[in-house]
């Protein structure tokens, strides 16, 4: 039998791999969020405690299921609700067997959907998705909706309440209903896999779970729908995905493009994204996932950073301009145009963003134009933008690597 430290190791580690996945069979088979999610927590109880003498079961995902129904219903029954939930009961007690669970419209697919019923309103759908499929909390959503916790949670208890209320089914939609429902799906599963890529708190600078998490989605929702948009949207997060092995120092600082071993970077990422953004154009595909992925293929193209074709990237940036209007976006633009028609020209669009307000609390808008100076020899002026940026950002790989610019300039 493990040790009690073992187990925990154990149980902490298929927490974070199968939680989401054993949460959303759960919402299935009991038709219920908060049930489900007491359920969930129940089951890994039971686990701590049974695992110990009975050793840990072949199909762990599928006894933790098991057990959370089963502790759902108990309790339903000793909460004499139990008749109330009859029919949903006698359902789940018809559900395909545990081994049946795996198919192409996975639970989590099926709860993405549901989630993103246009019966709620938006910003409800992609903050519930993000809290129920990938465990992320309140703070960590409103740093992404750039809001108050508070206004999160308040935003899930009602969607739920809607879901609720409204028997909104939990399914994937038809094959005629899946183009309407798409872009507010593309859009969670894309803010998903940003949260893996730049992960908005904690001490690591990335959260890999969750961009694993996003292209496996992209890849359920491509087998369901083989829509340009989908085909776009997996591309670009192949393409990114390509680049993490390089993306973190030893010491677990940020490494910023232009310095990333490029050796260590995913060929095969990259070249099944090019291959998906190829066809995608093909498709007529031009939205901006797509363009997008033309941007992180130029990278990927590039043997060394000097090599980057930045002129075609700028290019590139003003389509996506069009397409989609966006201070963030603005400043990409800026930092592409600084490489390619030099610092001043950079500097002259990002102080006029600055000046707009909007990207006023945006750590890494002062992180661009300090850049900027630093390449123009204007050390004071650089030096005030990186501290300002330190003052802005609020994750610990980031101040460390505001911290090692600031040594870097002051050598």
């Amino acid at each position: 039998m493990d040790t009690p430290q073992a187990l925990n190791q154990q149980l902490e580690v298929l927490y974070r791999t199968e939680s989401r996945r054993v949460l959303a069979t759960l919402i299935r088979l009991l038709g219920d969020f908060d049930l489900a999610e007491e359920a969930l927590h129940e089951a890994f109880r039971a686990a701590l405690e049974q695992w110990q003498t009975q050793g840990v079961p072949a199909n762990p995902r599928a006894w933790l299921v098991s057990a959370g129904r089963f502790k759902a219903i108990d309790g339903l029954r000793r909460n004499a609700r139990f008749e109330a939930l009859g029919e949903r009961d006698e359902a789940a007690a018809d559900a395909p067997a545990l081994d049946d669970f795996e198919s192409v419209e996975d639970d989590r697919l099926r709860l993405i959907f549901t989630c993103c019923h246009p019966a709620l309103a938006e910003d409800a759908q992609v903050a519930l998705t993000l809290r129920e499929i990938c465990d992320l909390g309140s703070e960590d959503i409103a740093k992404a909706f750039l809001t108050t916790p508070s206004t999160i949670a308040q935003r899930i208890v009602r969607a739920k309440a809607k879901i609720r209320d409204a028997a909104i089914p939990y399914e994937v939609p038809t094959r005629g209903e899946l183009p309407q429902r798409l872009a507010v799906v593309l859009r969670v599963i894309y803010l998903v896999f940003n949260e893996g890529y730049f992960a908005s708190s904690g001490e690591s600078v990335i959260r890999s779970q969750l961009s694993t998490e996003a292209i496996r989605l992209g890849r359920l929702l491509l087998e369901l729908l083989p829509d340009p948009s989908v085909k776009g949207l997996l591309a670009l997060m192949l393409l990114h995905e390509s680049r993490r092995p390089a993306r973190v120092s030893v010491d677990g600082l940020a490494v910023l493009l232009e310095e990333q071993d490029r050796s260590l970077w995913s060929s095969a990422h990259i070249e099944e994204g090019r291959t998906l953004l190829l066809q995608a154009l093909q498709q007529g595909g031009y939205d901006s996932y797509n363009v997008q992925a033309a941007i992180a293929a130029v990278h990927a193209e590039a043997a060394t950073a000097a090599e980057t074709d930045w002129s075609q990237i700028v290019g590139l940036y003003d389509v996506l301009l069009r397409l989609q209007p966006s201070p963030v976006i603005e400043l990409n633009r800026a930092v592409a145009v600084s490489m390619c028609d030099g610092p001043a020209a950079g500097l002259n669009i990002i102080d006029a963003l600055l000046e707009r307000g909007e990207l006023a609390r945006y750590h890494l808008a002062q992180m661009a134009k300090a850049d900027c100076l630093r390449r123009l020899d204007q050390r004071a002026a650089a030096r005030a933008a990186y501290l300002e940026a330190l003052r802005l950002a609020g994750q610990s790989p980031d101040r460390l690597m505001i911290e090692r610019r600031l040594s870097e300039l002051e050598d």
